[in-house]
């Protein structure tokens, strides 16, 4: 399916090819930090169907679990992360688009849930928490 995005600001805007069929919330530490949420939703496209339309975003390189290098895009405007992606490999990564970016996210659900050991005690129990339609 081809998707469209970009940052909060307008800064950085893609398009890009994805499946439906990997959406993934990531309950890692590092996804809860970096987003400053509970986790973080991505979904994958690989690099030849991604393309920068405008600026590029600000590179972090961040070092894996496992200790390889990631590089985390975020808006070097408005700070809103994009995609993440490895340093190996150009031209045959996997770029891991930040769900929240693409303006088509409405119509995916995540179909995995990674690193479910570091997920706070909350997020698989939602159902009793209060709804709210919009803030006032």
């Amino acid at each position: 399916m081809k998707v469209d995005g970009g940052c909060h600001c307008g800064w950085v805007t893609y398009e890009a090819f994805v499946s439906r069929d990997v959406v993934n919330i990531c309950h890692c530490t590092d996804c809860q930090k970096l987003s400053a949420s509970a986790y973080r939703v991505a979904i994958a496209s690989e690099e030849a169907n991604f393309k920068l339309l405008n600026n590029s975003p600000k590179d972090y390189i961040k070092k894996s679990n496992n200790g390889t290098p990631r590089i985390q895009a975020f808006c070097p405007e408005c700070g809103s992360h994009i995609y993440a992606t490895s340093i190996d490999n150009i031209g045959n990564r996997i770029f891991n688009i930040r769900l929240g970016s693409v303006t088509q996210k409405d119509q995916f659900n995540p179909t995995k849930q990674v690193w479910c050991r570091s997920a706070l005690p909350w997020v698989f129990d939602l159902k009793n928490i209060p709804r709210i339609d919009k803030q006032s």
